[in-house]
């Protein structure tokens, strides 16, 4: 076996080898890069969203009485105060406690199912679209309505698209995902998994000019900070950093503020069978 002397000529897969890469390929690994590391940011965030609604919905719902009934009880007791002792202070702190008991006239009867803390509620929205309407039965789906969520919006996602029309059609399509997730729906999503398989399968992407790569980078990059803002202002809510009390296990945090809510309710109860005994 003869061997290539050095500095001898080379072959065509070593002129390969050593070519430079073209300046445009390296942009649109950078470009497919920041789409991945976006849409997984943006899963992220979706599924924090989706937490944060559910349990700011199941909280109103499980524990709203709770709060309501302390509410009632701290208005008794007050009244039950100012009338033991006449005192104009205490005269004026019952009628405080009992106007934040009354509801404000005509506005509960206005608005009661139809504006929540983002605006239009589900329940309103559903009767206007004439689509049914489930409340969310835990605030983290399951762990398979999360996996098929996460698959589903790195395959469909919108920012993947690169024309209008395919974006509107994505976008309507996440839609649709996002509503299952919030609900924990899996056989929806499954549903949803087996249509887009069986959708038109997007054309190959070309190789971008510079011009365009660049342009889709700055894109991506206008909409990291925009959700980074989102993400910030989910985190710094009420809702949001009461879920970080409890970021392995929502569901339990709800039924250990219930347990706190009743004792207190025993408390009050208590203070006031002494107030009017």
């Amino acid at each position: 076996m003869t061997q290539d002397a050095p500095g001898g000529p080379t072959t065509r897969n070593d002129e390969e080898q050593d070519a430079p890469t073209r300046p445009e390929a390296r942009l649109d690994k950078a470009v497919r890069a920041a789409e991945q590391a976006l849409i997984e940011f943006e899963i992220a965030l979706e599924t924090f969203r989706v937490e944060v609604e559910n349990f700011s919905r199941l909280h109103h719902q499980k524990l709203g009485p709770m709060y309501a009934r302390l509410d009632e009880l701290d208005a008794q007791i007050a009244e039950a105060r100012a009338a033991a002792t006449g005192d104009p202070e205490d005269l004026r702190k019952a009628q405080d406690a009992r106007a934040l008991v009354m509801p404000m006239p005509g506005v509960d009867e206005l608005f009661h199912d139809w504006m929540d803390s983002d605006g239009l509620s589900p329940e309103a929205a559903a009767m206007l679209t004439d689509q049914p309407v489930r409340a969310p039965k835990r605030v983290r789906p399951s762990e398979e309505a999360r996996k098929l969520y996460r698959e589903l919006a790195r395959k469909a996602h919108p920012d993947l698209a690169q024309d209008e029309t395919e974006r509107a059609r994505r976008d309507e399509f996440i839609t649709r995902v996002n509503a299952a997730y919030g609900l924990g729906d899996v056989e929806r999503l499954r549903e949803l998994a087996e249509e887009w398989s069986a959708g038109p399968v997007p054309p190959e992407q070309q190789l971008s000019e510079s011009e365009e790569l660049y342009a889709r980078l700055e894109w991506l990059s206008q909409r990291k900070e925009l959700l980074t803002a989102v993400a910030k202002e989910l985190e710094e809510s009420a809702i949001g950093a009461m879920l970080r009390m409890a970021p392995e296990d929502p569901d339990r945090l709800l039924e250990e503020i219930a347990e706190q809510l009743l004792a207190q309710v025993a408390e009050r109860e208590a203070e006031l069978s002494g107030l009017v005994q």
